[in-house]
This record gives C-alpha cells, structure tokens and sequence, in this order.
C-alpha cells in the first residue's frame, strides 16, 4: 500500500498496516501512539525489519494507516481537519478552486480518507455549508419557542451576520459563487442543498406568520429573498465598500435593526413605526 501523498515514500505492507490497527484496537489507543516494537510483534518481524520496511521512518506508517481509512491520531480528526481546510481554501478562491486532492493535501490526509468519512467532494461541502452557515442554528430558533415576530427576524438576521462577517468568509465566497457561475455543477450541486434546507426552515416558518395573519401572502420563496437578499448584498459587498473614500460602514448591529425594519415595513401587516420594530 503506498502513500498517497508522496510518491516517493515506501510501500508499506498490507499486513504492517493490519497489524498496526490490531494493536490500536486491542489497547484502546491511537495508532501514531503505538511503539513501533509492538507493531513488529503483531506483525512477527522485527523491528528492524520494520523500520527497514517503513524507510526509516514513523510517518510512513501513519500516513499508509491514514490512507487505508483510519485516523492514527497525533492530529484531529479527518472530519475536522478537512473541513476547516476546505472552508480556507472556499473562502480564498471559491468553490471551483475545491478539490478532493487539494483538500487532502491541506489537511494531511488521503483522498481515500476523505471518501470514507464524506462519500465524496459532494458530502465535504455539505459539511463545510452546516458548519460555516447559520442554518443549524436558524433552524434551532425556529423549531423552539420563539420571540415576537419582529424579534425573531432581528435574531435570524443576527445569526446571519456573524457567519457572513466572519473568517473564513465560506458564505460570501459561495454567494459570489452562485451569483457568477450559476450553471457549474460544481456551484449548483450544493445550492440545491443549501436552498432547500432554506426553503424548508425559514420558508415554512414565514408560511406559518402568513397563515397567522401577521405577513402578507407572499410566495416563500419571494418572502426568502426578499429576507435575506440586502443583508447577503451588503456584507458580500461591506469589505469593498470599506476601501471606497468617503463610505462610512454602519455596525452590524445597526445594519440587523436597518435591515430587520425594512423587511418588516415591507412584509408585515402592520408594519412598525419608524421610531422602531
């Protein structure tokens, strides 16, 4: 079996790998903690044999167990690794810049091993989306007691911001994404995802304030938008704006109070007084 992220390392034998993982199990312990001389008894050589076998060193070992599908620790988790070198690489150059490959090498693991903990490049940006998005927890708001609902707006809208005004800026990078190849596959496929957990969240919860008479009968969609479209475009926009002579940015809280009096002076029923929400 041989490294998968560098061709010039020795190919480390099935049955060291095999035997490696045994020990781990049996002592309850990560593999990169297990001392060499142990695995050359459960493998029946010695460890000499070993090292000559592992080209003199300990990594060779790791990153041949890293390739066969288990983590043998010294490091976090693949899951974590990987999605927090997918979110840096998404923020500084987009979602078609993402490969398994480029991924992999970021966070020191196989392409191998990134399928067996995501199924695919498809499932890593699923999970880069749930982490660095607001949705998990929009979706907790929504599905527990809630405020007024002119509090409930100003809470999305402040979920929003942090994820949008925060490094690596993920969401921004996949706004600008959508909005420029809107027909990649590689955009479209988790943009399906994210607007149908959007549609079944947020949009189900303004379906109810329709029926509850408090907004005004609208589709879900047009209401989604209309929601989040000037909060997307001005903090996709805000770090531009800042560098222009003569702009001077609002806070995100007074953004949130902006935004959250306009959407509701637009859909609400009995939309608020200027002096407030």
């Amino acid at each position: 079996m041989s490294n998968l992220n560098d061709a010039s390392a020795p190919a480390v034998p099935d049955a060291v790998v095999r035997a490696a993982v045994r020990v781990s199990r049996a002592r309850g312990v990560p593999v990169a903690d297990i001392p060499l001389i142990a695995v050359a008894e459960e493998a029946g050589i010695s460890r000499s044999t070993l090292m000559r076998r592992l080209g003199g060193s300990r990594r060779a070992l790791d990153e041949a167990v890293r390739a066969a599908g288990v983590d043998p620790g010294g490091q976090r988790p693949v899951r974590e690794r990987a999605v927090e070198a997918a979110a840096r690489l998404i923020s500084e150059q987009g979602l078609v810049a993402l490969t398994l490959e480029r991924v992999a090498g970021a966070a020191q693991c196989s392409v191998h091993s990134l399928y067996a903990v995501f199924g695919g490049r498809d499932g890593l940006l699923r999970a880069v989306y749930e982490r660095h998005s607001a949705i998990l927890d929009v979706e907790a708001v929504l599905a527990g007691p809630r405020e007024d609902l002119p509090e409930t707006v100003r809470t999305i809208y402040r979920l929003l911001v942090e994820v949008l005004d925060r490094e690596p800026r993920v969401m921004p990078a996949m706004l600008a994404d959508a909005l420029s190849r809107p027909d990649d596959p590689a955009v479209s496929g988790i943009f399906q995802h994210v607007f149908s957990r959007v549609i079944d969240g947020v949009g189900q919860w303004l379906t109810s304030e329709i029926a509850a008479g408090r907004i005004r009968d609208m589709p879900p969609l047009l209401l989604v938008q209309q929601m989040t479209g000037p909060l997307f475009a001005h903090f996709v926009m805000r770090y531009a704006a800042a560098h222009v002579p003569g702009v001077t940015l609002p806070t995100s809280e007074e953004a949130v109070e902006v935004f959250t009096r306009n959407f509701l002076k637009a859909v609400a029923v009995r939309p608020p007084e200027d002096g407030g929400t």
